[in-house]
């Protein structure tokens, strides 16, 4: 194996972490912000990119590492270390309600594309890089899911997902269609399009976008019931307008804003 055997074990049921079990010299990368904690013993490192190849030569790694501008990522990952005998563990957790979904690479003929924002962590030696899309279509219309992140190597990396998460697995020539941002990811066998869909009253009255995404087999599909995107764009919808409301949103807070002080007619 070219990447570092890890094991695992991924805690709680809303707000979910994996911790990470290290041996003597083995090692995992994450994203920045994802640390939860560690043991004694565990070193940490900033790599530029995620350091899967060492021969590669300074200008290599920080080309590898500007394309992670495109998914808007940091240009620096972070790697930890256990430097000590035995066992030691480094812990890492979700950045919203959702789930983490362990990645077997090697069951996944070495490639897994995912949602840019749904990678979490991975042993070192894992590839992360972008997986960029061919068709124009995507490009202009495919929203979260045009530029997406691929996950290469023969060990083990870790996603996260909004929600509640299904797995469906397409036969050859079986479709799914599925909202652009839903996606947290699919197998390399996966034909991956973006629909337009069609009809006025849809398009105009419809509420769910202009396009979605159609996914058609052979291949293994990861889908979120709460992306991101939707979460924030509730929370932003809910927030009160024009100052503090303390009643939220009910007739009650309303009058009790008109009785606060701080109003003036």
């Amino acid at each position: 194996m070219t990447s570092h055997e890890i094991d695992y074990k991924i805690y709680g049921e809303e707000m979910q972490y994996v911790e990470i079990e290290l041996d003597y010299q083995e090692g995992v990368v994450a994203e920045s912000g994802s640390f939860m904690m560690m043991d004694d013993g565990i070193t940490m490192e900033t790599i530029f990119g995620d350091g899967s190849k060492k021969d590669e030569g300074f200008l290599g790694k920080i080309l590898g590492a500007g394309k992670r501008i495109l998914t808007g990522e940091s240009l620096f990952m972070t790697a930890f270390y256990n430097d000590l005998d035995g066992k030691r563990n480094v812990s890492f957790a979700s950045p919203y309600p959702g789930k983490i979904i362990p990645i077997d690479l090697t069951a996944f003929n070495g490639k897994f594309i995912c949602q840019k924002d749904a990678f979490l962590c991975a042993a070192k030696g894992v590839s992360i890089g972008v997986e960029f899309s061919k068709k124009l279509g995507r490009g202009l219309f495919g929203g979260e899911g045009f530029i997406m992140q691929k996950l290469e190597g023969d060990g083990m990396a870790f996603v996260h997902a909004g929600g509640t998460t299904a797995k469906k697995e397409l036969k050859t020539g079986e479709t799914l269609r599925v909202d652009t941002g839903c996606i947290i990811g699919f197998t390399q066998g996966i034909n991956y399009d973006i629909e337009f869909v069609g009809g006025i009253k849809n398009t105009v009255f419809g509420g769910e976008g202009l396009f979605f995404a159609k996914l058609q087999g052979p291949g293994t599909v990861y889908i979120q019931s709460l992306p991101f995107s939707r979460l924030a764009g509730r929370v932003l919808a809910s927030l009160p307008k024009g100052g503090n409301s303390k009643g939220e949103g009910s007739i009650l807070g309303g009058l009790g804003d008109l009785l606060d002080g701080d109003n003036k007619f």
